[in-house]
């Protein structure tokens, strides 16, 4: 408000009125970057132990994933190395492809430099943290192996717009649309990305979320409540 010269919210909403600009500034204002690796522990020991094989398994030469609101990349790398625990132990050929969006591009650009700090790293194993990482010198920072960074298409992308691709196998969709969004909005969107899962796929939502309305499509699968599998 102050860089635009409103002196009050009244100013503020006529300025993001009538002016695009002001208003794309507001919403990546109003984005939330906070996240850790491993984020919900036991959702990534579901990954690694059931859904990632059952996928494999199924969908044979590539899986197709969507980190929706990826922030500064931490779910993303997360998923990197689980998958790669799970193809060191089965010795398949599969490809995973990974499209991470998020509409702040401060955000995607520490993604793409994958340089993090111990705070980030909190619930990272001392294996991992050894395998995957190495410590920047002279400051309490550590970046991801370019290794890791490898099959990762970074994408600015707003949620209430269609989705980035289609036929995803795999949707990460955490604390952000189900958390942030008004009712209307959220509900119209959730539709576009159930729309984008392909059939056997399988959504993932905030372990405290609930899905904006019930869906035929949509089943709950495993031990967790906010894993969802889709049928036809």
């Amino acid at each position: 408000m102050q860089h635009l010269g409103c002196k009050n919210m009244s100013a503020y909403l006529c300025e993001l009125g009538k002016s695009d600009e002001a208003r794309h500034e507001c919403e990546r204002l109003m984005t939330v970057s906070i996240s850790r690796f491993f984020r919900d522990r036991k959702l990534w020991e579901v990954l690694d132990e059931e859904i990632l094989p059952r996928l494999i398994e199924k969908q044979g030469d590539r899986i197709e994933a969507w980190s929706a609101g990826c922030g500064c990349g931490e779910e993303v790398y997360s998923l990197k190395m689980v998958w790669d625990r799970v193809m060191t132990s089965i010795h398949h050929s599969t490809e995973l492809e990974i499209m991470a969006t998020d509409m702040n591009p401060i955000y995607l650009e520490r993604a793409k430099a994958g340089v993090y700090g111990s705070s980030s790293l909190k619930e990272v194993s001392g294996g991992f943290l050894s395998t995957y990482f190495r410590a920047e010198a002279g400051e309490k920072l550590f970046a991801i192996n370019d290794l890791q960074k490898k099959g990762i298409a970074w994408q600015i992308h707003n949620l209430l717009l269609d989705p980035p691709g289609s036929h995803f196998h795999l949707i990460f969709l955490r604390n952000n649309l189900l958390t942030y969004y008004q009712e209307d909005l959220e509900k119209t969107a959730f539709r576009k990305v159930i729309d984008c899962l392909s059939e056997g796929g399988f959504l993932i939502i905030g372990s405290h979320e609930k899905l904006p309305f019930e869906s035929d499509d949509l089943r709950a699968t495993g031990s967790l409540s906010y894993v969802f599998q889709k049928y036809a």
